[in-house]
């Protein structure tokens, strides 16, 4: 009864805090996904039982976000549509590379993301959202679409992805763009997770734990997004965390050191 009460209260903490991460900035799964694993699920189970708390954390926060007036969905049609295309061609980008070679060009990914972060703040800080009107460029659907297909094939990560691009390629602010990624999210992960329930992949117990945990994360998060004058400079701030640490891990520095101090 005791060990059962610790994985309960490991799983809700751990979700709570994927759910705080994944709606204020992404790579919530870095929490989860190894979380799942130590509990001892198969590494292709935890997948798909990750995507259930992803599914209701993005509606719950959503839905704050949406009552605190803060969603704007004109034009996002324009993003959602390559975004989900591209995500149906992830799976043969995937097969094309090797499991390392994928996680040096995330790792490099990340270190660009950094970068643009730390010597472009205003971008990020802005008050008001900047909207071009009519149809996005063409180079801002295409990139839209290289982010759906990352989003197929590697789930982790493409929250910050999606941020990025929302507040410096589309022109929102970050709270506005917060909402629109969970949108998006939201449509990517269902799909996904179809994938996983049809191939038997999903742990529905730790699923709905899960999903309690990450979507009061979410709540805190949104509400926290809502309400808060200093809501994008600390969005901003844990991205930055988020990105570096995600950077140190797909370049392999963790494993690393492990093997050095071990």
């Amino acid at each position: 009864m005791d060990e059962a009460w610790y994985i309960y209260l490991l799983v809700f903490v751990g979700s709570g805090l994927a759910g705080v991460i994944n709606t204020l900035a992404g790579s919530g799964s870095l929490v989860t996904l190894p979380l799942l694993v130590f509990l001892g699920l198969p590494a292709t189970v935890a997948n798909g039982t990750n995507r259930v708390g992803v599914i209701l954390q993005c509606f719950v926060g959503l839905e704050t976000l949406r009552r605190g007036g803060k969603l704007r969905t004109e034009g996002s049609l324009w993003l959602i549509v390559p975004t989900v295309l591209g995500s149906l061609v992830g799976a043969a980008i995937a097969a094309s590379m090797s499991p390392e070679g994928m996680e040096t060009a995330i790792g490099v990914v990340m270190a660009s993301m950094l970068l643009v972060i730390l010597v472009n703040p205003k971008r990020w800080l802005r008050e008001q959202s900047e909207l071009p009107e009519g149809r996005p460029k063409w180079w801002l659907l295409a990139l839209f679409f290289v982010i759906g297909a990352y989003g197929g094939f590697i789930q982790a990560g493409v929250g910050v992805l999606l941020l990025a691009a929302l507040v410096l390629g589309v022109g929102y602010n970050v709270v506005e763009a917060t909402a629109i990624k969970l949108l998006i999210a939201a449509i990517f992960t269902t799909g996904a997770l179809l994938v996983f329930v049809l191939n038997d992949q999903v742990n529905w117990v730790y699923g709905a734990m899960m999903a309690v945990g990450q979507s009061l994360g979410a709540w805190a998060a949104a509400k926290f997004a809502v309400e808060s004058e200093n809501a994008a400079t600390w969005v901003r701030r844990l991205l930055i965390v988020i990105v570096f640490f995600s950077m140190l891990k797909f370049f392999g520095v963790f494993g690393l050191l492990a093997s050095v101090f071990g």
